[in-house]
This record gives structure tokens, C-alpha cells and sequence, in this order.
């Protein structure tokens, strides 16, 4: 028997086989979770089928995370199909480009309003939902990162989607509790995903990013998905309103200078 032996998991946010969100998915079918998934898009769906089909997924939906009628029927189709739902895994984000890079004072109200409330706000509108499928209690997370602590250059209104989406963890974490779901979040280092190619500099901070971690390695989905693994799984029964840094370290410095350089001397 897996993990997840007899558990459902719907995951939002598969959008290819490098996502982040595919990672996790392949780690729960792994340990034995019934998938079901959902993505962000028509553009998308050529993409997702046919990793549905690699992990047998029989639910598989498009929704808008900005439309609630279009997240209540996701919900009700699921609840038809599965009943319960044990896990559930949040990994979206988006912000118009123009929004990222450039100068922080130049973020648009607009922009703004987006990249929270398809970010961080489709959190809350995700658990409201889920919520009463945890008949059993049940794990809920979603994907942050270290921006959300500390300046990191271009990311600009995406930091603050991804504070606001720590700090809604936190809050669901204890609305939640007593009706035995926990909530918490993962923060992964760079990884090479089809959202990460949208932030400016971004080959840049990767390509450096392993020679600063103290583990001296880049993170890979894999990674992150046995992370996950332990957040949906009993082992974490105890665990809630935690932000997990998945990201080799990097999350400890003060100073982001290569270590070969830093022998080097004046």
C-alpha cells in the first residue's frame, strides 16, 4: 500500500510536464492517489490530456479560478464523480507581464487586482469548495515562493501575490482545523517552468542559484513533489499553517555571493 492508498487528490495547475504541478501529481499517482485535475485554459488542454491519461485521471476539467460559477460546477462534477476529496493542491499564479520587471512603483491597479485574485484570492475560492468534500479531513497546499520574504529583482506584484497567499494559508489554517484539514504551503526554489519563462531574469537567477545554495543543487519537481507527498500524506498529520522551503537551503542566507568567490580574498 502507497501513501495515499484509497485518497482522492484534485489538483489546479498542471500546464505541462515540467510544471511543478505535474511533479506533485506523479508522486501522489505514485502512492497510490486517485488523480483528478484541473487547468487554466483551453490553450492548455492538448498539453494535459495526455498526462491525465498517463496517471489514469477519469476527471479532467478546464476552469476559470476567476469565475465562481465556473468553479462551482468543477466542484459539482467532482463531487458526482468522487464524493470525497482528501487532498487538494493549489499551484496558480499569473501577472501581465507588464507587471513584472521595470520599475515595483509602475505596477498598474489593475495588474494589481489580477495577480492577487487569480494568485492568492483563488485560494479562498478553492477551500470554500473543497471544504465540504473533506468529509475525512484532508490536506490542502499551494506553491509559493521566497519572494514573498525578501526582494527578489523583477518579481515585482507576484511577491505580493505570494505573501498574501502565505498569510491566506495561515488564516484557512485555522478556520479549517477543526473540521481536521490542514493547510499549508511549499516554497520552491527556481525551477524551469512555463511561468517562471515569464519573469525577467529568470535564466539568470537560476543559473546562479545552485552555486549559492547551501545543498548545491537545483531543485527539480520531483523534489517538490515528494514534499508534497508528505503534506498530503498522514506523516504530516500534525502539520498546518507551515510555509515548507523546498529550496536547498537558500532560504537561510544573508549573502548570495558564490562561496568561490567569497575565497578568493580581496
Amino acid at each position: 500500500m502507497g501513501l495515499l492508498t484509497n485518497k482522492t487528490a484534485l489538483i489546479f495547475g498542471v500546464a505541462n510536464k515540467n510544471s511543478i504541478a505535474w511533479g506533485i501529481t506523479k508522486a501522489f499517482h505514485d502512492a497510490g492517489a486517485r488523480i483528478a485535475l484541473s487547468y487554466a485554459g483551453e490553450a492548455l488542454k492538448k498539453r494535459v490530456l495526455p498526462l491525465a491519461e498517463e496517471v489514469g485521471a477519469q476527471f479532467v476539467e478546464e476552469c476559470d479560478v476567476r469565475d465562481d460559477a465556473a468553479l462551482d460546477s468543477v466542484f459539482a462534477k467532482f463531487a458526482q464523480q468522487h464524493g470525497r476529496l482528501d487532498v487538494l493542491v493549489h499551484s496558480i499564479a499569473f501577472a501581465n507581464r507588464e507587471d513584472l520587471g521595470g520599475r515595483f512603483i509602475n505596477i498598474s491597479r489593475e495588474g494589481f487586482s489580477l495577480a492577487l485574485d487569480v494568485s492568492a484570492y483563488s485560494l479562498i475560492a478553492l477551500a470554500k469548495r473543497a471544504a465540504p468534500l473533506m468529509t475525512e479531513g484532508g490536506s490542502i497546499m499551494s506553491m509559493t515562493y521566497y519572494a514573498s520574504e525578501k526582494v527578489m529583482p523583477d518579481y515585482n506584484v507576484m511577491s505580493i501575490a505570494k505573501a498574501a497567499l502565505e498569510s491566506i494559508t495561515r488564516y484557512l489554517a485555522v478556520d479549517l482545523g477543526e473540521q481536521r484539514i490542514r493547510v499549508n504551503a511549499i516554497s520552491a526554489g527556481p525551477i524551469k517552468t512555463l511561468a517562471a519563462a515569464g519573469i525577467p531574469g529568470f535564466r539568470n537567477l537560476l543559473r546562479h542559484f545552485d552555486k549559492v545554495a547551501p545543498l548545491g543543487e537545483q531543485v527539480t519537481i520531483e523534489q517538490v513533489g515528494q514534499a508534497a507527498l508528505f503534506l498530503a500524506s498522514d506523516m504530516s498529520q500534525m502539520v498546518t499553517g507551515e510555509v515548507l522551503h523546498v529550496d536547498a537551503g537558500y532560504h537561510t542566507l544573508g549573502l548570495t555571493v558564490p562561496r568561490s568567490e567569497m575565497e578568493k580574498g580581496d
